[in-house]
């Protein structure tokens, strides 16, 4: 994190509410924080009171309790193992939480950014039909990808660290 901040990052987001409870203890100020990863809704208070932006909503016990800007988690790929809501859930859910910002996804693994497009496409189309312009979408490996497909915000992480 030291690292990070030397070489200028302001933003940096966290996949688990202790562990970006932990990160903020000793790091606080030197960044903008996000919450990137599954929001259980007993842990949207440390969420509410660290970060700017909640990239992960999905549920609507979390939406009751979450006091910040958020996007929602859409599961375009269908996987079980996904967390985000089924995109036929998403007009309902954004009528009843209108101060949405924008969407999120994560497309299946594969070592085949070209594999991510359609679900990134689709996560911008999902967008303009709903009016939301910030789309995070693409990580290390497919971020490039993401971009041209419309990301706002892309999560890295190993990239930073490859060299």
């Amino acid at each position: 994190m030291a690292l990070l901040a030397e070489a200028g990052i302001s933003v940096v987001g966290e996949n688990r509410a202790q562990d970006l409870a932990a990160k903020h203890a000793r790091y606080g100020d030197a960044f903008r924080w996000h919450f990137i990863g599954h929001l259980q809704s007993r842990k949207a208070k440390i969420v509410n009171a660290i970060c700017e932006l909640c990239h992960s909503l999905d549920s609507e016990s979390a939406a009751q309790r979450l006091a910040i800007p958020a996007l929602v988690e859409v599961n375009l790929s269908g996987e079980p193992s996904k967390s985000g809501l089924d995109p036929g859930d998403l007009p309902r859910f954004l009528d009843l939480h209108p101060g949405v910002r924008g969407l999120m996804t994560m497309p299946p693994a594969t070592a085949d950014p070209e594999a991510s497009r359609p679900y990134f496409r689709r996560l911008r189309e999902l967008g303009e039909e709903h009016g939301l312009p910030e789309l995070s979408m693409g990580t290390s490996q497919d971020y490039a990808v993401a971009a041209e497909e419309g990301a706002t915000l892309v999560r890295l992480g190993s990239v930073l660290w490859s060299g």
